[in-house]
């Protein structure tokens, strides 16, 4: 049963799992890497049976599956698919961000570009559950920053196919190649290429703990976007809240896996003591209640608070993934979040919103990681170039001030080449 605290009863380290690693898995890994490098196709297909059951003979997912997929899925799916494919673009287009150009002073130019990456690579896991909105979340953003091609990975089932909802999600997203393979071996392919797979130069998606391994270990020579540690949710609730509703939002995440963490912080005895109640009712009727009910139980908390300005500077000390605020007027509130992964305001705003259909990404911080990292966007698929323009008679204007400052740090060579084009010859 989920625990009624004060926030002083607990440490802060103790409210959310924190992605964490081992030496065997990380040595495990270390291999695995190795071996892809060095064998390319032949280690992913062993790989595969090994770990998938799959027997394949080819790595890529072929446009007759992708059909096959989309029928299966069904033209109502679809349509969800669609609607929130269109609802993603519109949030992540205002992401965009444009070059500029700066020519204030005579004879000086400066500048930067932005410039998307030019291969993505996204990993989509398999496992406990499916997930098509990860599919959209992480694809589009990649597609609206001009990347010229996003390249997914995903493990197989026994039979050899993908999960048909994941690829008719890639159909919509507009992903341009797939391919069936999972694990610490996907991100090693994805980052150092194989005969099937193209290296790519930026790896985002989550994944188990081997796959968030073979991020770590790989990152350097691509870019990742982060290290996602499993679920969580805090919620915000006065007393006028529905119980039956901040349950339903708190087993949303319990529901993940069995280390995700659902937490309430309210300043209400009453309602802490009915949510805790209405934990138990709802739990026992979900699908996966068993990974929620050892979610609930070993890392589930009420936390209650004096007032709820002391509950918004305990969610801010904390730095959720998902914040709700189940108040009134959460937009009164709103200037004091300083630290989560994406908010969901009001009575009527449940976190499954975000997972799959509002726009904002679903791929957030984790782990209090918030307090210094953002969400998925477009800036992840983009990088920026700087340029400088000085025509000579500029550089005569500045080169003493730089030759100056660069024999303050013992640069000489740096000052030599910033008066030798104005020195007599």
């Amino acid at each position: 049963m989920i625990r009624i605290m004060k926030y002083g009863e607990i440490s802060h380290s103790d409210i959310f799992i924190r992605s964490t690693t081992t030496p065997d898995i990380r040595d495990t890994v270390a291999d695995i890497i190795a071996n892809v490098r060095q064998r390319g196709d032949k280690a992913l297909f062993e790989y595969c049976l090994k770990f998938d059951k799959a027997d394949l003979t080819s790595l890529a997912v072929t446009p007759e599956e992708i059909e096959e997929a989309c029928r299966l899925t069904g033209e109502d799916m679809m349509e969800i698919f669609e609607k929130s494919a269109r609802n993603i673009r519109k949030f992540h287009k205002k992401q965009v961000r444009n070059s500029f150009i700066i020519n204030d002073m005579p004879g000086i130019v400066m500048g930067q570009k932005v410039i998307p990456v030019d291969r993505a690579g996204l990993y989509v896991p398999g496992g406990t559950a499916a997930y098509p909105s990860t599919v959209l979340m992480d694809s589009i953003p990649a597609k609206i920053a001009g990347v010229k091609e996003v390249v997914m990975v995903t493990p197989p089932g026994k039979d050899g196919k993908v999960n048909p909802a994941i690829l008719a999600a890639a159909k919509v997203a507009g992903i341009d190649k797939i391919f069936k393979v999972g694990g610490a071996q996907a991100i090693a392919a994805l980052a150092y290429g194989t005969e099937s797979i193209p290296k790519v130069d930026k790896i985002v998606g989550p994944g188990n703990a081997y796959v968030a391994e073979a991020k770590k270990q790989v990152f350097g020579t691509v870019s990742i976007d982060m290290i996602a540690g499993p679920s969580e949710i805090l919620v915000v609730a006065d007393g006028k809240s529905d119980p039956a509703y901040v349950a339903a939002d708190m087993l949303s995440q319990a529901e993940h896996d069995k280390n995700a963490s659902a937490v309430l912080v309210t300043d209400s005895m009453d309602l802490a003591e009915k949510v805790r109640d209405e934990i138990e009712k709802q739990v026992a009727l979900l699908d996966r209640e068993e990974i929620a009910r050892v979610s609930v139980d070993n890392n589930g908390k009420i936390i209650v608070a004096e007032n709820l300005t002391a509950a918004i500077e305990i969610a801010n000390d904390i730095a959720p993934e998902h914040l709700e605020l189940c108040l009134d007027n959460p937009f009164d509130y709103l200037d004091s979040i300083r630290h989560a992964g994406s908010v969901f305001m009001g009575r009527n705003c449940p976190e499954a919103l975000g997972d799959y259909y509002a726009g904002p990404n679903h791929t957030l911080p984790t782990g209090g990681t918030a307090k210094f990292s953002s969400p998925l966007s477009v800036d992840d698929f983009v990088k920026k170039t700087q340029y400088t323009y000085y025509t000579k008679d500029a550089l005569n204007k500045a080169a003493q001030d730089v030759a100056k400052f660069a024999t303050l740090e013992g640069l000489t060579g740096h000052a030599k080449s910033a008066v030798i084009r104005s020195e007599e010859k």
